[in-house]
């Protein structure tokens, strides 16, 4: 895995974005704040001495997206469309969620605006309530998802039950979490996803006739005739981010990702 902002010297680099083309990028991140649940009644009734939290919070949050590249170095300056920060008040939990969406057209991917606007977000959340309660914990501060950009979309996997296509027995694909041993995580990326209605899948290494891209596409196929399309030459495959062949082995744990031709940036 090459890590794009160290030179070859392995110094600090700040990435050269200038020839990329512009394309759609857009970033979910999402974090909590845990206090206690008289903590939370006052937030949630109005009553806490600062006045509207969730407020201040949002427009707290929406700024430091505006500014992550003065507050995280080698980040660039973006012009960016969209921000939102969204609450959700959950009692059973005595916390609340708090996500961020950043989008605008550009060079290069807003992951780290979103994550910035969650994290300050919570921080400014604590700030307005630790008149009354110090120990709060902020945690789970992590990236949902992103679109765009050369190296496709991403869709954090949930750790909830999965849906799982037949009765979720060796040889069979199962989409989420679950992943038999030995496996191979399947990703479908950009407008292949659209096609096939999926984004993800795991597939068995059992299943597979050769562990190979070949036998991986075959036993997709046999699955389910809407995978079929990934015999399609245009289509292109990466295992564990690098570029890979129909002839490329796949072991155990490998990440393949399945995407059209790259056409931007």
């Amino acid at each position: 895995m090459h890590l794009t902002h160290l030179n070859t010297r392995g110094e600090a680099n700040m990435v050269d974005v200038g020839d990329k083309q512009e394309t759609r990028r857009e970033a979910v991140a999402s974090g909590r704040i845990v206090m206690q649940p008289e903590t939370l009644k006052l937030l949630s009734e109005g009553e806490l001495p600062k006045g509207d939290v969730l407020a201040t919070a949002r427009i707290a949050g929406i700024q430091a997206a505006k500014r992550t590249h003065e507050l995280i170095p080698l980040c660039h300056s973006l012009a960016l469309s969209k921000v939102s920060v969204e609450f959700d008040i959950d009692l059973a939990e005595s916390c609340v969620h708090v996500t961020s969406l950043c989008r605008l057209n550009g060079r290069t991917g807003v992951e780290m605006e979103a994550l910035t606007a969650v994290s300050v977000a919570c921080l400014t959340l604590y700030d307005m309530c630790k008149a009354v309660d110090k120990g709060m914990r902020i945690e789970a501060i992590q990236l949902d998802s992103k679109q765009g950009g050369q190296r496709g979309d991403y869709q954090r996997m949930s750790a909830q039950a999965p849906i799982v296509t037949g009765d979720g027995v060796a040889g069979e694909v199962s989409l989420g979490e679950r992943c038999p041993s030995p496996c191979v995580r399947v990703k479908f990326l950009a407008e292949l996803r659209e096609r096939v209605g999926e984004s993800e899948a795991v597939v068995s290494l059992d299943q597979l006739a050769s562990r190979d891209i070949s036998g991986l596409k075959a036993a997709l196929a046999e699955q389910d005739s809407r995978f079929k399309q990934l015999t399609d030459q245009r289509t292109l495959c990466a295992i564990n981010q690098v570029m890979a062949n129909d002839d490329a082995l796949v072991t155990d744990d490998d990440e393949v990702a399945f995407f059209p031709p790259v056409t931007g940036g």
